[in-house]
This record gives C-alpha cells, sequence and structure tokens, in this order.
C-alpha cells in the first residue's frame, strides 16, 4: 500500500492507494456515518457498502449541477445530519466532485473521506481538494476547496471500468507526467499497451505517481493561486470542447494536450520530436489527438472558463517533456490559436490541411 500526504490550509489529506477498500471502517470516525454513490456503482457495489443510510445520485455529466446538490441537502435534512456526521462519496469524479461539494457546504462543512471507483478519480478528480458543480453547461464553475480527510484508490474497482473511462483516467495520468516528470512518461511509452490493460502493477505505480506529483503542487498552492495552475495543461481547451459537446473529459483533454503542445512549438518553447511523442503515445492510448468542432462553440465557452482574467486566459504550455511553465494568454490570440492550428482542430466541413 502507498500512502500519500496532501497538506492542506484547513487538514491535511491522505490519499492511500492499493488493496485499501476492505480497511475502510478503519478509516471511519466513531459516529454517524452517510454514504454518497450513484445509481450505476449502488446497483454494482450494493452488498460492499458499509450498513449506514446512503444516498445515491444520477450517473453521468448530467447529475453534476446544483439540482443534484440541492437533492442533497434534503435528504440529508430528513436524515437529521448534523456537524457530527461523517460523510463518504464513493464513485468516480463525478460523485467525487458532487459529495466533496455537498459535504464542505452543507451546515457550512462536514468531514468527509472519499473512496474513488474510476481511474479519473484515483489520479485526478478525488485528489487535491477541489469540489464542484457545473452551471449552465459550464466546467465546476461553482465549488469550492475542501480537502477530503482520506482517499481510498483501490485497483479492485478498476475492473468494472469500460474502455473510454480508463482512457479518461490515461488522460490525466499523461498529463501528469508532461508537466513534472519525464521519467514517468518515457515509463508510460514503455508500457502503455499495459496500462491500457490495466495491469495492476503498472497501474500501480501509475497512480502512486500521478497522486505524488499532484500532492506536491497542491501543498504548495492549494487554491491555484499560482503554481496549481500547471495541473490545467490541456484544460484550458478541454473543458471548451466539453461545454461545446460531443467529448468525454479525457478524449477533450487529450485534444487540449496536443492543442497545448502545437501552441509551445509554435512559440519556440517545445522542440516537434517531442509533440510528436505526445501524439504517438496519445494515439497509442487510443485517445484523439485532432478533432472536428464548431470553433465558434468552443470560442464562446471560453468566455466562460475559470482560468480567463479579463481579456486574457492562463494557459500552460511546455518547454519540454517534464516541464510546464503558465503563460497569460490573451483572449485574441488563444482564439487566433484555434484558427490557425487546424491539423488540430478543424473547422465543421472542413478538409484537414498537410
Amino acid at each position: 500500500m502507498q500512502v500519500i500526504e496532501i497538506i492542506g490550509a484547513s487538514r491535511a489529506s491522505r490519499v492511500l492507494v492499493g488493496d485499501v477498500y476492505r480497511e475502510l471502517a478503519r478509516h471511519l470516525p466513531a459516529g454517524r456515518v452517510v454514504v454518497i454513490t450513484d445509481e450505476n456503482l449502488l446497483r454494482l457495489y450494493r452488498q460492499e457498502l458499509p450498513p449506514v443510510p446512503v444516498l445515491s445520485i444520477g450517473s453521468g455529466e448530467g447529475a453534476k449541477t446544483l439540482e443534484t446538490v440541492r437533492g442533497l441537502y434534503e435528504s440529508m435534512l430528513e436524515l437529521e445530519v448534523d456537524r457530527s456526521v461523517f460523510i463518504v462519496g464513493l464513485g468516480g469524479g463525478i460523485v467525487c466532485d458532487v459529495a466533496g461539494f455537498a459535504a464542505a457546504t452543507f451546515m457550512r462543512g462536514l468531514r468527509f473521506g472519499l473512496v474513488a471507483t474510476s481511474l479519473l478519480a484515483q489520479v485526478d478528480a478525488g485528489v487535491g481538494g477541489k469540489n464542484g458543480v457545473n452551471l449552465e453547461g459550464y466546467k465546476n464553475l461553482v465549488g469550492t476547496f475542501s480537502q477530503p480527510e482520506f482517499v481510498l484508490c483501490d485497483p479492485w474497482f478498476l475492473r468494472s471500468l469500460p474502455e473510454n473511462e480508463v482512457a479518461n483516467g490515461l488522460a490525466e495520468i499523461v498529463k501528469h507526467a508532461l508537466i513534472a516528470d519525464a521519467g514517468m512518461f518515457a515509463f508510460i511509452e514503455e508500457r502503455a499497451e499495459q496500462a491500457l490493460a490495466l495491469d495492476p502493477d503498472v497501474v500501480a505505480r501509475l497512480v502512486g505517481d500521478s497522486v505524488r506529483i499532484k500532492a506536491a503542487v497542491v501543498g504548495r498552492d492549494e487554491r491555484e493561486a499560482g503554481v496549481r495552475r500547471i495541473l490545467n495543461f490541456g484544460h484550458t481547451l478541454g473543458h471548451a470542447l466539453e461545454a461545446a459537446g460531443g467529448f468525454s473529459h479525457g478524449e477533450a483533454v487529450s485534444v487540449g494536450m496536443v492543442f497545448a503542445a502545437a501552441v509551445s512549438v509554435r512559440r519556440g518553447r517545445l522542440a516537434p520530436a517531442a509533440r510528436d511523442r505526445i501524439v504517438r503515445l496519445l494515439e497509442r492510448l487510443r485517445l484523439p489527438t485532432a478533432a472536428e468542432v464548431d470553433l465558434e462553440r468552443v470560442a464562446e465557452a471560453l468566455g466562460k472558463d475559470k482560468k480567463r482574467s479579463g481579456e486574457a486566459i492562463h494557459m500552460v504550455q511546455l518547454g519540454g517533456i517534464g516541464q510546464a511553465a503558465v503563460e497569460t494568454v490573451s483572449i485574441e490570440e488563444f482564439r487566433r490559436f484555434l484558427s490557425e492550428e487546424q491539423a488540430v482542430l478543424r473547422p465543421v466541413g472542413a478538409r484537414p490541411r498537410r
């Protein structure tokens, strides 16, 4: 078992990677506990849940709303939840976000822990203390920074993941390597097929390495005032693609990383050969490296991005594999990149440039 600690302003959070779910009871405080999960996981794991009240939300991105959180608040009122109750969110990224947000805001904050059941949640969404919901189709526009007391990342849950969910998590794993660890990137290149097949040893190393990278960044900048922005590599465009529709998180981030790498090459920061390595690896992991999109819808979504500051946006670029920096780019310049990088982004109906 790997144990990684994240030191937050309000509390420390421990991330445990390995055969850890069967020890859930050991990590729960004395007193009342309420579990929040989704309808699919409740069907799959009902017999595995502790004998406590369980609140279920819908599945999919459509459940990540203020309406869902309001429903949880009402259910907690019916259960007479008070500030002594401990909340456990058990699920993928959506459950971790929603359960964390509900816990952080009900009665001005309840203690909570997370059991991350998807690869994406284990390497990203469940780790780091960001909790939130979407608003009017825009990603994570309403949220909090609140650290869970623990995050359990057990590979046992990953066996039931569909291929697209594996790809979602692998995109974030590649992101962590690109911003901070060239050796990790080389390891993924060596073991790409084993990672896709969820080889236990390979996955355990990649999850642990990803959590360590994120823990180190969050420990320096919990509330994303500076260095934590590097974790948004690929997400500036990625979130806009998600908002515009038709892309899963991993697909959108994959295209976003290729776009950011192309911009880094354009600005003389990244060697073309490094960009080509990134593209080849993502393709081996069955992730898209280009997309046909409605550029106007994407540009409109950028206007609602949390990374925007006035008429500029914080964009993460690469100086090499394992080296990232945040640059301030004007919205006008970013839109020009959108129209010019047609090897990555093609307007709907346009032929690819050769």
